[in-house]
Formats: structure tokens, C-alpha cells, sequence
């Protein structure tokens, strides 16, 4: 019939072309020089000297040091290679950073051999995770955890 579109093609249909490496490793280098960017901008506009970055609300309405206070300073500190103030700062932030460090490294090698980057977390991670983060909070807040607080 005249108008109900093309003939279906006969045969095998062909793979895609491949994708180059370069291209491959666009999205985790690209993800890289986004974090070395920021963390090059927190290496040089200081968060030790006011006026630079807004103040924490939870801690400026509740006085209260969420899990992410002090985590400038401590990027700061280790944009510096001053690890011992970076962890005095925010020691889960440290953490943070090999986390981090460690799945931008697995995306580069799987990237690099044509693979993609999946990670399923079952939820029970999930809760562990934000488990971390509550205990964290409370800790530094008493006065036993002071050394934890930035």
C-alpha cells in the first residue's frame, strides 16, 4: 500500500559504529575537572576569613553543626595538602573525598574499556550510610565528641 512508510529492511541489522576512547572518557574527565575546579576555587578564596561563604542555616538557626559544617574548611585544608587540619575540619568529608576518589578511578578504567559505570546499592547501604551521617551529627554535638567539631 502506497503511505504506510518504508519496507522493513531484510537481513541482519548492522551494530553501531564504535565510540572512540576519547569519547568514552569525556563524561569522568569532565565530572574531574568540575571537582578540581571547585576545589581549586576553595584553595584560593580562603573560608577561615568571613564574608567568602554564606553560614551554615542549620547551624546559624539552630546552633547545631549539621554533618557538613566545617567541610569547606576542611577542602580548603586539603587543596593545601594539610590533611591532619582537613580532618580536624570534617573528618567524614575526608572520607568523602576517597570515596569519591575511588569511584571517579573505577568509572575511568571502566569508561576506558567500554563499559558503563553501575552501582547498585542495596538499600540497606542507603541506611547505613545516612546511620553514618546521624551519629556523626549527634557526636559532634556533645561535649565528649568535641573533636570532632570544626
Amino acid at each position: 500500500m502506497p503511505g504506510t512508510g518504508p519496507a522493513p529492511a531484510s537481513g541482519p541489522v548492522p551494530p553501531p559504529a564504535p565510540v572512540s576512547r576519547l569519547r568514552r572518557l569525556a563524561a569522568p574527565v569532565g565530572a574531574m575537572a568540575a571537582v578540581v575546579g571547585a576545589f581549586g576555587y576553595v584553595a584560593t578564596v580562603d573560608p577561615n576569613e568571613p564574608g567568602h561563604y554564606p553560614v551554615c542555616p542549620v547551624l546559624r538557626f539552630t546552633g547545631v553543626l549539621c554533618p557538613g559544617c566545617g567541610g569547606l574548611r576542611s577542602a580548603h585544608a586539603f587543596a593545601h595538602g594539610d590533611l591532619a587540619t582537613a580532618v580536624g575540619a570534617n573528618a567524614l568529608a575526608v572520607v568523602g573525598y576517597a570515596v569519591l576518589a575511588a569511584v571517579w578511578l573505577l568509572w575511568m578504567v571502566r569508561a576506558s574499556r567500554g563499559r558503563t559505570l553501575r552501582i547498585g546499592l542495596a538499600p540497606a547501604y542507603l541506611w547505613g550510610a545516612g546511620a553514618v551521617l546521624l551519629v556523626f551529627s549527634v557526636v559532634r554535638n556533645l561535649p565528649f565528641g568535641s573533636a570532632l567539631a570544626p
